[in-house]
């Protein structure tokens, strides 16, 4: 079969585009390297949906971070993906600071960025009583939001799925080719076929553009790695809404914010790393991240946290994203540099992309049948989301539901047997994890992995030994003798 459109990549970008192409006439896949959709930098980011100020007017940024904002309110309402608009404030503590708020609010008004103000120090620590007294005024954007980012970007991909796209997970790309208007990719085991490549590999993009044939890549793309914490629910209320210090040239720096799921996230720092996928967390990082936290918030008690983690964002040396028609290679579209504020973009980057794929002469109809929501139940995806009455009726209808496997999260063995046959598949413990958030509470998973590992070898038809926390070797147990070469 040759696909119409092959988007390599499953972070927030390819799942969006996915989902946006299965609502139109035509066959698409979607091939990832990992074991799982949002592995990459849109599983260790900051889960801002920003409001839009911070790009320079007139880039790539400005435009698609702004309509992106709209878009990722109305998809997590299709999607059923929880999103809060806690808004924002950047925090001034100085007069150069004051003047630093001045050019971002100006550029925020040239990006169509709604509802902005510069505040004094009295209303700021009026909406944020534990902000730092020292602090004197804040820029606040009221349509900054905050939402799980590997949350919807699963949400979009099973949708996808359900409409009929393909996904190859464990699909490194190492070699390609083309033929009468096909381009070919292979992982040395299966090669597969389209009309149109989209390269959305992140912080490998650069590298699957070489695979391709695009040789002397026009952007460089610089990894860049950014630690975090996780703090425990007991500190929720220390902070309302995401609270930035001024930006500079690494970044928009060291943030807290509430998260959608009642947790403190604090980071990141931002260092140029060499090696792509280095994930480390030092103790370097997290002193640094800690201190900055308490600049914003004095009385942070970082000694609640309960986990810390690292990503890596693809920056790019050309200070805006790279989304273009490739200059040598027909067919092929890249979509690469999507670094902050990639994740709140990303749904209008999916439009820019079927815009560029229309340039290139694809124009599919709407399909009459498209499904754009996760469950035609009208229920939520999840018993910790439900209503008492749907809480009720969903253990009457199965008693797994009032199995309770996962303590700090209140994720069941309904939930969980869901997961695994949902229309991407979990299976493996970290696909649980991201999608039901079992093992992200107080113990880390400490009581529920080993069941969550029994249902998934229990479903899938499989033994314990050869489930895995996120693929490859990464198994939970040993069998005596066992072979895991």
């Amino acid at each position: 079969m040759i696909y119409d459109v092959i988007i390599i990549g499953a972070g927030c970008v390819g799942a969006m585009t996915a989902r946006l192409l299965s609502s139109k006439r035509c066959k698409v896949a979607v091939v990832e390297a990992a074991a799982d959709v949002a592995t990459g930098a849109t599983a260790a980011n900051s889960a801002i949906v920003h409001a839009g100020y911070d790009a320079k007017p007139g880039t790539l940024k400005a435009r698609l971070n702004v309509r992106g904002n709209h878009l990722m309110k109305q998809l997590c309402r299709q999607l059923g993906v929880e999103l809060k608009e806690v808004g924002s404030h950047v925090i001034g503590f100085s007069e150069d600071d004051r003047k630093t708020l001045e050019e971002l609010y100006q550029r925020g008004l040239a990006n169509g960025v709604p509802g902005m103000r510069i505040i004094d120090g009295e209303e700021l620590h009026r909406m944020e009583p534990n902000v730092s007294p020292e602090a004197t005024c804040s820029l606040w954007a009221p349509s900054a939001a905050i939402t799980c980012p590997y949350g919807i970007t699963i949400a979009a991909a099973e949708n996808a799925a359900t409409n009929g796209v393909d996904f190859y997970l464990n699909f490194k790309v190492i070699d390609s080719s083309a033929a009468g208007g096909i381009r070919y990719i292979t992982n040395g085991e299966t090669t597969l076929s389209a009309r149109y490549i989209i390269n959305c590999a992140g912080v490998h993009s650069a590298e699957v553009a070489e695979i391709l044939g695009e040789h002397d890549f026009p952007v460089n793309i610089i990894p860049r790695r950014g630690e975090y914490y996780i703090l425990d629910k007991a500190s929720s209320g220390i902070a309302n809404s995401t609270l930035f210090v001024c930006p500079s040239d690494r970044g928009k720096g060291i943030l807290v914010s509430p998260t959608v799921h009642g947790n403190v996230i604090v980071g990141p720092n931002a260092y140029p790393i060499e090696d792509p996928d280095d994930k480390s967390v030092t103790s370097e990082g997290l002193a640094e991240i800690a201190q900055g936290a308490k600049k914003i918030i004095p009385k942070i008690d970082i000694r609640a946290a309960i986990t810390s983690f690292a990503g890596v964002r693809p920056t790019p040396n050309i200070y805006d994203f790279y989304i273009r028609r490739s200059e040598q290679l027909d067919g092929v579209i890249h979509a690469v540099g999507v670094e902050s504020p990639g994740f709140a973009a990303s749904p209008a980057v999916a439009e820019y992309i079927l815009e560029l794929l229309e340039e290139s002469g694809f124009d599919p109809d709407d399909r009459d049948d498209y499904i754009p929501t996760r469950r035609t139940d009208g229920n939520p995806v999840q018993f910790n989301m439900m209503t008492e009455e749907q809480k009720a009726e969903a253990c009457r209808r199965d008693p797994a539901y009032g199995k309770i496997i996962c303590r700090c999260e209140t994720v069941t063995e309904g939930d969980i047997i869901d997961a695994i046959e949902a229309p991407i598949p979990s299976v493996t413990i970290d696909m649980v994890k991201r999608r039901l958030r079992a093992g992200m509470g107080r113990c880390q998973g400490g009581f529920c992995s080993p069941r969550v590992a029994a249902l998934i070898a229990e479903k899938t038809g499989t033994t314990l030994d050869r489930v895995t926390k996120f693929g490859g070797g990464s198994w939970l147990v040993r069998k005596r003798g066992a072979d895991h070469e």
